[in-house]
């Protein structure tokens, strides 16, 4: 595979590229005991870095390692990492812990024997020109059953067979439910919508991890006024939407344009918060 440019920090030193890590002992390969966040540069900004830096450090405990590294560490290296690149290259920021050794029984980890990388790839920022959503046959976990309070790798093949899923029926991305069948998020990112002036957002019930992204746009949009109203919605509720949207690490705020075969236009409510997230991105 031809990896955009890539620079990593693991050992005490940056590697380029995709350099062998894990060997087939590694805890983290075999049996999935990792973690990671995802921080971004754009237009040469780095925001919230510091609660990425935070919260990889708090999914690792969740997983039950202990952290190699702080997130002053975590923070300065992304600040190094960065120097890497040309100037104005936009990117995604890694950090990621895994267990290494286990406790001789093979399934626990070591907590204290675990491993730390922080890896920054070339990464355009999506053009904020809408996908089309669908309701997805499959449930998020719930934290009895998974820990979905940690950005842990183990819960991706969900969301990914997910979003397989609603690509094979020609949609971009899909609603994924809670075991209660109240829309949790979509496969990638975090979902909002409105309705008569209000926005909307699945509340916070440890069935989907609760980002710092979306953090931020919900205060961003009450700080300009604007009613953000968290709680249980259905799929109904999306159906009947004025307009969805998204929030996310990787693209930020993004529109949705269409769910099954109803077309929606890019709201008030979306051009808000994305204008308000840029705003506060550039220190405004």
């Amino acid at each position: 595979m031809a990896w955009s440019e890539t620079w990593t920090f693991f050992n005490g030193d940056w590697h380029e590229g995709n350099p062998p890590i894990l060997g087939p002992r590694s805890h983290g390969f075999w049996l999935a005991s990792s973690v990671f966040d995802g921080g971004r540069v754009f237009e040469g900004r780095m925001p919230d870095i510091e609660l990425h830096a935070k919260r990889v450090i708090r999914s690792a405990a969740g997983i039950g390692l202990n952290a190699p590294v702080d997130p002053d560490t975590i923070i300065g290296l992304a600040h190094d990492g960065v120097k890497k690149f040309a100037p104005g290259t936009a990117l995604y920021v890694k950090p990621m812990i895994w267990g290494e050794g286990d406790k001789g029984s093979a399934i626990l980890p070591d907590p204290d024997d675990s491993r730390f990388l922080l890896c920054l790839f070339a990464a355009p920022m999506p053009e904020p020109k809408g996908g089309s959503i669908t309701l997805s046959p499959f449930r998020r976990p719930t934290i009895e059953c998974m820990p979905t309070d940690s950005k842990a790798g183990c819960l991706y093949p969900n969301n990914a067979r997910a979003l397989r899923e609603a690509k094979s029926r020609g949609f971009d991305n899909a609603l994924v439910r809670d075991f209660l069948g109240n829309v949790a998020e979509l496969t990638t990112a975090n979902v909002f919508m409105a309705k008569d002036g209000v926005v909307y957002t699945p509340e916070a019930n440890s069935s989907f991890l609760n980002g710092i992204t979306r953090q931020r746009v919900i205060q961003l949009l009450r700080d300009s006024g604007v009613t953000v109203v968290e709680k249980s919605l259905t799929y109904a509720d999306f159906e009947a939407a004025d307009e969805i949207f998204q929030s996310g690490n990787y693209a930020k705020v993004l529109p949705i344009t269409r769910i099954d075969s109803r077309d929606l236009q890019p709201g008030p409510f979306f051009a808000k918060a994305r204008e308000a997230y840029w705003a506060y991105a550039h220190g405004g």
